[in-house]
């Protein structure tokens, strides 16, 4: 199925292309795909995107790490007992389905206009996925195979280790592509808005600013591959540790 996949890309290069030659957009504000093509090549080959990359990509990663280190095990502990979840479901539910935009001013005023804010505010935003998605895991593991561990003794602690670990992370692992996508977005917008020397949200902005067009095209693409590689790397970990899973 693997070769289908240029399908897509291909055939939105296509409709961008119709679009272009059709002028249903002035051709300024929207360049054809061939030359946002050529400047991005260009500006990975000239290195002059490469700075921006890293920083964004450290950000992300550190993002990512802080929201797993706390919201793995956050997650794994409320998902034991349905009804400690219960009682805080209405937090994690309403922090979840709030904006990360909306809480930009709160992490400001704690974190100042650093990049402790930024991560602060992409690694919230992910450790509420990663808990609900760890917590649902564990609390829909199959009953049957916990019956039959009780059944032969084992205790809460090896059905937790030996079960409901393994039972939650087909659930765990949707948490985490979707954590890091969001991580990802989050950086970037904060990149966009919030002081920083560096960064693709900032090289975007800048050449939206300076009417670069076919620069800002081409950094938004690239943030749209690096999406999708982390995406593709997390699906290959899950593979990887999730063989057994539906047999």
């Amino acid at each position: 199925m693997r070769k289908y996949t240029i399908i897509g890309p291909l055939l939105l290069i296509l409709i961008w292309a119709i679009i272009v030659h059709l002028q249903l957009v002035d051709k300024f504000f929207l360049p054809d795909p061939w030359t946002v093509i050529g400047r991005l090549f260009e500006v990975i080959w000239n290195g002059s995107i490469l700075g921006d990359l890293f920083s964004t990509l450290e950000r992300v990663v550190l993002a990512f790490v802080v929201s797993l280190i706390v919201g793995l095990p956050l997650g794994l502990w409320l998902g034991r007992s349905e009804k400690v979840y219960r009682s805080v479901e209405f937090i994690i539910d309403f922090f979840r389905s709030t904006p990360a935009s909306a809480l930009f001013p709160l992490f400001l005023l704690i974190f100042g206009i650093t990049d402790k804010s930024k991560i602060a505010v992409a690694a919230f935003a992910s450790m509420l996925i990663i808990i609900f998605n760890t917590a649902y895991g564990v609390m829909h593991a199959k009953k049957s195979r916990i019956l039959a561990a009780q059944i032969m003794g084992a205790t809460k602690a090896q059905i937790f280790r030996w079960i409901l670990f393994w039972e939650s992370l087909p659930q765990t692992f949707i948490g985490l592509r979707s954590a890091v996508s969001l991580s990802l977005v989050i950086i970037v917008l904060t990149e966009m808005f919030i002081g920083t020397p560096s960064g693709l949200g900032r090289k975007i902005i800048d050449s939206q600013i300076t009417y670069e067009i076919p620069t800002m095209y081409a950094i938004i693409i690239l943030t749209g591959i690096i999406g999708y590689i982390l995406n593709l790397l997390f699906l290959v970990a899950e593979k990887r540790v999730l063989h057994w899973n539906g047999k």
